[in-house]
This record gives C-alpha cells, sequence and structure tokens, in this order.
C-alpha cells in the first residue's frame, strides 16, 4: 500500500512558486533519498493539483506537508492524505 498526498494549489501558483521552489525540491528530495517518497509533481493544464505518492506512514507525510514552504506560504491552499491501493507496477 502506498499513500498520496495530494494539494489543491492556489491560482497564482506558477507565478509564486519560484521563491520556494529550491527548500521546497530539498525538503522532497531529502524524503525521496530516505526511501519514503516515490514521486511527485504537479498537474498541468492548470496547474491546480499536485500529487505526491509514498511509502512512508501517514505521520511522516503529514510530517512533511506541514513543514512544506509551499503549504506554509500558501501556495498550497489545502492537502489531503489518502491511501492508495496498488495493483500493477
Amino acid at each position: 500500500m502506498h499513500l498520496v498526498l495530494e494539494y489543491a494549489l492556489a491560482d497564482d501558483y506558477l507565478e509564486r512558486r519560484a521563491a520556494l521552489r529550491e527548500e521546497h525540491l530539498a525538503l522532497a528530495r531529502a524524503a525521496h533519498d530516505r526511501g519514503e517518497l516515490l514521486l511527485g509533481g504537479a498537474l498541468p493544464h492548470p496547474h491546480d493539483r499536485a500529487l505526491l505518492v509514498w511509502t512512508a506512514p501517514r505521520e511522516v507525510v503529514e510530517r512533511f506537508a506541514a513543514a512544506d514552504p509551499y503549504v506554509a506560504h500558501g501556495l498550497v491552499t489545502g492537502w489531503t492524505v489518502r491511501e492508495w491501493d496498488v495493483v500493477v507496477g
């Protein structure tokens, strides 16, 4: 089983992300290096959602979201964590 962290992105996400992008990516890369985060990225056209797929426990995912500068600075307007039962892969 995996967990999916889904971010709802602010309307001006693309315009505001540059100032926070390196800090956000450093946090994500560290989680990936620890084997907690499998992959993540934004859904384009429009850029209104981002998905991050995890193998870590829910508490780890929730701590990530709480520490993410995109969340702290309002680029993420809401987030959820859901279980994902992978069938293939």
